[in-house]
């Protein structure tokens, strides 16, 4: 029986998700607690988006295949009561055996946090908000946003890995101020490569400093090259926020095309 969970974490004293020897990883923990709840040797997890080391999450989505998960809510709340305080399972419900959380999702949306003015620097929040010394222009930084959204090869703001593609869809990309005049970017893509996004809002601090004209990031897109200009900024200020997926029958023919597209464009360079 596939099952879903709906996971948050607060990622400050983890080292990313993906399971690693001898380091604490959302996985890791949420595998042991699995594996212990059912009582079994382990158990195998697929998430939605690997968070690096240092980000947040208020809406991971992971699946599992297990043969005796019981209630669903039951499962939650025995989980729950051996993971640590820092990771919490909200949901658990049993899904189609075609769910996918990885190549299912239709997107992934992304929150960056910025307190860019002395009055919004919150020493309670600092492990989830970047204190930055400058103000920042967010009209600036949404007319420099608008040059990046689309179909892309966003080579020059992803770290590259052997045999995969760095093209993506960036569906959305916007600032605004959160009831604390926090600035908030809001990044929504159908997938992202490794350090996508921190490089993203590492250019569009640059520019929303003064440093760099708008059409510099629309430059250094076209450049589909990594550039040392471009700050990776740290890992802190992200959250990823939610998850999106489509009707249970469209889902197997989602996944299906999500996995082809993968595959062809890796193929491709």
């Amino acid at each position: 029986m596939r099952m879903r969970l709906d996971v948050s974490y607060d990622g400050t004293d983890f080292h990313g998700w993906a399971a690693q020897p001898g380091l604490r990883t959302v996985q890791g923990e949420l595998g042991l607690a699995l594996a212990t709840v059912l009582r079994v040797p382990g158990v195998e997890l697929v998430c939605a988006g690997r968070t690096d080391a240092g980000v947040h999450a208020r809406g991971q989505v992971v699946h599992t295949d297990v043969e005796e998960p019981g209630d669903p809510a039951l499962l939650a709340r025995r989980l729950n009561g051996i993971l640590a305080a820092d990771v919490r399972v909200r949901r658990v419900a049993e899904v189609p055996a075609y769910f996918d959380a990885r190549f299912g999702a239709l997107w992934r949306r992304y929150a960056y946090r910025i307190a860019d003015r002395p009055e919004t620097v919150d020493p309670l929040v600092r492990s989830h908000v970047l204190a930055w010394p400058r103000p920042l222009d967010l009209d600036a930084m949404n007319d420099a946003s608008q040059l990046l959204v689309g179909h892309h090869d966003f080579a020059s703001f992803c770290k590259r890995r052997e045999g995969a593609t760095t093209i993506r869809t960036l569906l959305e990309l916007s600032w605004s101020r959160d009831a604390a005049g926090v600035a908030v970017g809001t990044v929504r893509a159908d997938a992202f490569c490794h350090s996508m996004v921190r490089s993203l809002v590492g250019c569009l601090i640059a520019v929303g400093e003064g440093r760099r004209p708008v059409e510099w990031a629309g430059d250094i897109l076209r450049a589909e090259a990594r550039s040392s200009s471009v700050a990776v900024v740290h890992a802190h200020g992200l959250t990823l926020e939610e998850v999106a997926y489509p009707p249970d029958d469209e889902l197997e023919a989602r996944a299906g095309q999500t996995r082809s597209m993968r595959v062809r464009e890796d193929a491709d360079g």
